[in-house]
């Protein structure tokens, strides 16, 4: 499909039009030419829209979708259509299915279920066997067939000496291990951020601790060994430090955070509402502006929505007993434009590709066009009728929303939300 966009606001530090308003000619999916205003080609579709801002097209580091084996929480065709119109041109793939995508042929599975489509699908293999943290998983394998990186989606690896070896073996083949830090006997049964919350509202607590404790635990693997290590979905004021002083080490370690860490906090459980029962627990108001002061100066390198689709049967019952999880592909961007600026959203949308090993195109002549198509103004209100996803546990209903998506072009493609 050959586009034109006119008047569109380029935000994208690396290239020449950074902070421009022009016209932009797409043909045979690359910018064919960039400038102020570009006179009406033949046979190209227009493409005019309110204050139209693009930007290299977003990328999510931590996106589950069910299928294999929980068609009935997210569809891999129904995901990615949400994720393009939520935005993304490229998402990454937890292996938290069923069966967990361990081996080769679960990583060619999911690749081809995700042929044809506008937003491209990386997936994550699984470090360990089932995901059981007993036996390495076929890292190699997985690699040569497509595998991004290796983790076990929100399962610390409790072997330390798995975790080692794992980093001593993807160095031979630049490979990127995932490492979640929740310290499982430390969280105990616990549900929710331990603090003033939790003991008034009687829930059983999860301490920082047990999310530093593993941090400070893998960093020390990583000075040993060497390697690339990803850290996702930190939470605590104390991780961000833990990492900032990793990486003045000269350690090669990346980190993401979840949306709802950055704009949500433990005060949100009065309810006793599970959207909100999430891994790792939303933490207090000290953690969540220690994470916005990580994404500022760096420490922290990407921001995901950690989107995590769960069945009603799994989210309507007793909070101890809820599965933890919420969606958050939707509401990202408007969520995130609450609390940040948009060069630094876009920044922390994009930057993570190079961490994953995803091309990067920059929005300049004779590149690939890759591009996020959105309008950072306005203001409304999330409710379930924006919600794409199947399932529809989504903590931000109700949450006031700035800006909003208009959709993505990639792979030759327009998609338009």
């Amino acid at each position: 499909m050959n586009i034109i966009i006119r008047e569109a606001k380029v935000i994208d530090s690396k290239s020449p039009f950074h902070n421009k308003i022009v016209d932009i000619l797409i043909v045979d999916g690359r910018i064919q030419k960039i400038e102020n205003s570009i006179s009406n080609p033949k046979n190209v579709q227009e493409v005019s829209l309110d204050n139209l801002h693009i930007s290299q097209g977003w990328f999510d580091s931590s996106v589950s979708l069910g299928e294999p084996g929980f068609e009935d929480r997210e569809t891999i065709a129904n995901g990615l259509n949400v994720a393009a119109r939520s935005g993304f041109t490229a998402i990454a793939l937890q292996p938290n299915s069923y069966p967990i995508i361990d081996n080769q042929s679960q990583i060619n599975f999911v690749k081809n279920k995700a042929n044809g489509f506008t937003t491209q699908l990386y997936p994550i293999g699984a470090l360990t066997k089932n995901s059981e943290g007993k036996d390495m998983s076929e890292l190699f394998d997985m690699k040569n067939a497509g595998a991004v990186a290796f983790g076990d989606y929100n399962k610390s690896t409790d072997s330390a000496n798995i975790l080692k070896i794992a980093l001593q073996y993807v160095q031979d083949f630049d490979g990127l291990v995932i490492a979640f830090a929740q310290d499982a006997t430390i969280k105990g049964n616990g549900v929710a951020n331990e603090g003033v919350a939790s003991t008034r509202l009687g829930l059983k607590g999860i301490p920082n601790l047990a999310e530093e404790l593993q941090i400070s635990r893998n960093l020390f693997l990583l000075e040993y060994t060497g390697g690339k290590l990803h850290i996702p979905t930190i939470s605590t004021a104390k991780s961000v430090q833990l990492i900032k002083d990793a990486k003045a080490k000269g350690l090669n370690v990346t980190c993401s955070v979840a949306v709802h860490h950055l704009v949500l906090t433990d005060s949100t459980l009065e309810g006793f509402d599970t959207r909100f029962k999430v891994t790792p627990p939303l933490r207090t108001e000290i953690d969540r502006q220690a994470l916005i002061a990580g994404i500022l100066d760096n420490t922290i390198d990407m921001i995901t929505s950690d989107h995590n689709p769960i069945d009603i049967e799994n989210k309507k019952m007793e909070f101890d007993y809820a599965k933890n999880g919420t969606i958050g592909l939707e509401s990202t961007f408007g969520s995130l434009s609450t609390v940040l600026s948009i060069e630094k959203i876009i920044e922390k949308l994009t930057v993570g590709k190079a961490t994953f090993g995803i091309d990067i195109q920059t929005i300049t002549e004779g590149n690939k066009a890759n591009i996020t198509l959105f309008n950072p103004d306005g203001k409304s209100i999330f409710t379930k009728e924006n919600i794409l996803s199947k399932s529809k546990n989504s903590a931000f209903l109700g949450v006031e929303m700035k800006g909003k998506v208009y959709g993505i072009y990639n792979q030759g493609e327009l998609v338009l939300s």
